[in-house]
């Protein structure tokens, strides 16, 4: 997926101005929200549960080598293949050899974020492989030539009547309105893709070490189909994605579809393991698992490490405010929300995603709300921090930061400064009391007014309670 990221700014103002986008972000506020929040009462231990998830994310990050290399010989031992990936162009070149190796034209995918952060569709198509998405979203996604915008809901921005659209017109059928009759309409068109693609390539939710399984939750039967009906099938995933046991997957699982839609349990839950054996009727021929590491193994031992105990369960952009009112493709890469404003810079280059550590509030609903503790805001400002450090804001930015650190260190000059700040703010202020100006700082008041001061710092009116 092409890194548009440097042109956040741009991107984020179209989007508050897509009226179309805007409906559809105010729908996904409620749904996703609400039913985590229902979700989440209905586990009594819910704080003992997340308290456990979080040591083994912890655990498995601290021993990654060691869970990796014990899952590599696990898989091993079942049959399956594991490639090591340092880059998204080795995980290609893998993908298109196995391909080539056993003579596939057509290859069915279930939805994979990986994928899309090496852009694999693209690639397979350079070298004449067909490739079908087979969840419903990712499909419609495929349809329209777009990115998705949400990691868990891809197609969220896009409205009922624009899908009908792009189905009437993409599968030359009469145009339909209902949404059970579209959903029939896309199996009927996916099912012949299934009985004829020769591979079947997924993503990973989890990879476990002590049994050499792939994990995946979908909705959709696709994921099954994809990965077990073709005669080979490939599973690509990021090496964070390793976890202990399956003891441990099965507590980690009881936070995940509760964190990304409200739901205790996903539809469907596939653990797969080695290759199909003589005695089994269904599963791959030739079983391949890729680990890609693509700047991941960068992260360790620094400061963005907690980012690796990612689930990618979504939770974070949907409660950011950023994001509830741009929307995910704004933020131009395969991750948006508070993950992506860590993730995109830490995997493309801080200096192609200059603005995403700033697309924040700071509100911190978005560590609340992560059910493995990352504390997303606390690696926003330390990407903040290297911004500044490397020179990458602009220089009245950072002398304007350098002045501010000076006056902070020096509590008289800065309360001069801050009792003549209010009491000018206080005046512009006029009557009404509302800023709707503010000469520097327009994109404040842009949209919106401010209040303006009372006129007295809080330490003016601190002392004069005192004083009482």
């Amino acid at each position: 997926m092409e890194v548009t990221a440097m042109h956040f700014r741009r991107k984020a103002a179209e989007s508050l101005e897509n009226a179309k986008l805007q409906h559809a972000l105010k729908k996904m506020q409620s749904k996703f929200v609400d039913k985590r929040a229902a979700a989440i009462t209905e586990l009594p231990n819910f704080t003992e549960i997340r308290d456990a998830a979080t040591d083994i994310r912890e655990r498995v990050v601290n021993h990654l080598d060691s869970y990796l290399l014990r899952f590599e010989q696990e898989a091993t031992a079942r049959g399956a293949v594991v490639h090591w990936a340092e880059d998204i162009e080795e995980a290609n070149r893998i993908v298109v050899e196995i391909a080539q190796r056993h003579g596939v034209r057509k290859v069915v995918k279930s939805k994979s974020m990986v994928t899309e952060e090496c852009a694999l569709n693209d690639y397979l198509a350079s070298v004449g492989v067909e490739v079908l998405e087979t969840d419903l979203g990712e499909y419609i996604l495929q349809l329209a030539h777009e990115p998705p915008s949400h990691i868990v809901a891809p197609v969220v921005h896009k409205s009922k009547e624009e899908i009908a659209d792009l189905f009437a017109e993409k599968h030359k059928r009469t145009r339909k309105t209902e949404i059970t009759e579209m959903c029939r309409e896309a199996r009927e068109v996916l099912r012949p893709g299934f009985l004829s693609a020769d591979m079947g390539i997924s993503g990973a939710n989890f990879i476990i070490a002590e049994t050499g399984s792939v994990l995946i939750v979908t909705n959709e039967g696709n994921g099954r189909l994809t990965t077990t009906l073709p005669r080979v099938h490939v599973a690509i995933t990021g090496i964070e994605k390793v976890v202990p046991t399956l003891e441990d997957a099965s507590t980690l699982l009881r936070l995940l579809p509760r964190s990304a839609t409200g739901q205790p349990i996903t539809n469907y839950v596939s653990v797969l393991t080695g290759i199909r054996g003589q005695d089994e009727s269904d599963g791959p021929e030739h079983f391949h698992i890729i680990l890609l590491d693509n700047g991941r193994s960068r992260l360790l031992g620094t400061e963005l490490q907690p980012m690796l105990r990612c689930i990618r369960c979504g939770a974070c952009m949907n409660h950011c405010p950023v994001y509830q009112n741009i929307g995910g493709h704004a933020y131009g890469w395969v991750y948006p929300g508070p993950m992506g404003s860590v993730l995109t810079p830490s995997f493309v280059g801080l200096e192609n995603a200059i603005d995403l550590p700033n697309a924040s509030t700071f509100c911190g609903e978005c560590a609340v709300v992560c059910p493995v503790k990352i504390p997303l805001p606390d690696l926003m400002r330390h990407l903040r921090h290297q911004q500044v450090v490397r020179h990458l804001r602009p220089w009245t930015e950072r002398v304007a930061l350098r002045l501010w650190s000076w006056a902070a260190r020096h509590p008289a000059v800065y309360a001069l400064l801050t009792r003549a700040a209010v009491r000018l703010l206080c005046l512009l202020g006029g009557k009404e009391k509302r800023l709707r100006h503010l000469p520097g700082a327009s994109g404040w008041t842009k949209g919106r007014d401010m209040p303006a001061p009372a006129g007295r710092t809080f330490r003016e009116l601190y002392q004069a309670r005192r004083s009482l």
